[in-house]
């Protein structure tokens, strides 16, 4: 591999000018900063990261922090979304650096990586209302970028779906089906995903001018088990739901596990739509009958996700901090008409 001053000596300019191209200083200017990275990369040059850090004062990493929950499916696809953001950030030469958040203080772990000067910046994950990881790095000023928002009019960087979007476009295509009784089996209250879902749920239905009881709608942690035990009181209700929407193919998993102890036919009795994540234990169009699904895999963000970041290290410009995708109804065979005997609606 290449070296600083072999690169200076076939270019004919000083290591210095070379070194500040190249860590991209604003008083080398554009032409001459081409020529570095393109000559540097023609000679295989590698930088070395320590004396990187002491020219730019980055380290050329990014850190991100995630609570691991062994019951979550999520989690065992985490691999996949680690993989995918480790790929776009090595596009411009930045390392992830995965941390297991701590236990008690949603902060501790920020604050110790901060301290210790390992990072650049974040990725931070499954955001909450008033977030106090996003109040941390703001104050601190440490570039981040968050998967999903901590509110609707959020000033800091995202990337994020419409999950208000998510649920109407659930429940209008129920609606069109003829379903008047849609319930939902949203997720943990605390989470801003699943606040926006119920909001746009609960705007739909009205729009549609149908009433939901409030049994009917439901919030927890997006378990199988949480999805079985909570179709399994639905379906036995006195008026049962047509309809569910679930939060996630997990979730949707136990209904599908409820319904058939019950003896209660998807789509005869029950139609199904869940939210797709895409992940690979549990596809959707496994299921049987093949589930209905909203779809935004977790890897598509990935790509985003790198890009905000690596805009606001500097790195690049151009690229919006705020972003917000659209997730695809995928129609399959777990939702139909609704029978007549069940399109009444609820009173």
């Amino acid at each position: 591999m290449a070296t600083l001053k072999q690169i200076a000596k076939e270019l004919g300019l000083s290591p210095a000018t070379v070194s500040r191209a190249l860590n991209g200083f604003p008083e080398v200017n554009i032409d001459t900063r081409r020529l570095v990275e393109e000559t540097a990369k023609q000679l295989e040059y590698r930088p070395n990261k320590i004396a990187q850090k002491l020219v730019s004062g980055r380290s050329g990493m990014v850190g991100m922090i995630v609570r691991i929950n062994p019951r979550s499916p999520f989690d065992r696809t985490f691999a996949e979304i680690m993989l995918g953001l480790s790929s776009r950030l090595a596009q411009h030469d930045i390392d992830l650096v995965f941390q297991v958040a701590s236990e008690s203080d949603p902060v501790e772990s920020y604050r110790k990586m901060i301290e210790k000067q390992i990072v650049d910046g974040f990725i931070v994950n499954a955001p909450v209302a008033n977030d106090p990881r996003i109040a941390f790095l703001t104050k601190k000023g440490i570039p981040f970028v968050v998967h999903g928002r901590a509110s609707k009019d959020a000033g800091h960087p995202y990337f994020d779906i419409s999950n208000s979007g998510v649920t109407e476009t659930a429940a209008r295509h129920l609606a069109a089906l003829g379903h008047k009784r849609i319930a939902l089996l949203n997720g943990e209250k605390t989470a801003v995903y699943a606040i926006d879902r119920e909001e746009g749920f609960r705007a739909a239905v009205e729009d549609l001018g149908l009433f939901v009881p409030e049994r009917m709608i439901v919030n927890d942690q997006p378990f199988e088990l949480y999805g079985y035990e909570a179709a399994k009181t639905m379906l036995s209700d006195a008026t049962p739901p047509s309809a569910i929407i679930c939060v996630s193919t997990v979730v949707a998993n136990g209904v599908y596990r409820a319904a058939g102890e019950l003896g209660i036919s998807i789509p005869g009795d029950l139609s199904v739509i869940a939210h797709d994540d895409d992940i690979p234990q549990l596809r959707a169009e496994n299921f049987v009958p093949p589930l209905t699904v909203t779809s935004a895999p977790l890897q598509a963000s990935c790509g985003p996700l790198a890009e905000i970041l690596i805009t606001r290290l500097g790195l690049v410009q151009g690229t919006p901090l705020q972003q917000v995708a659209e997730a695809e109804l995928i129609r399959r065979a777990s939702t139909a008409p609704v029978l007549s005997r069940l399109a009444t609606p609820w009173t």
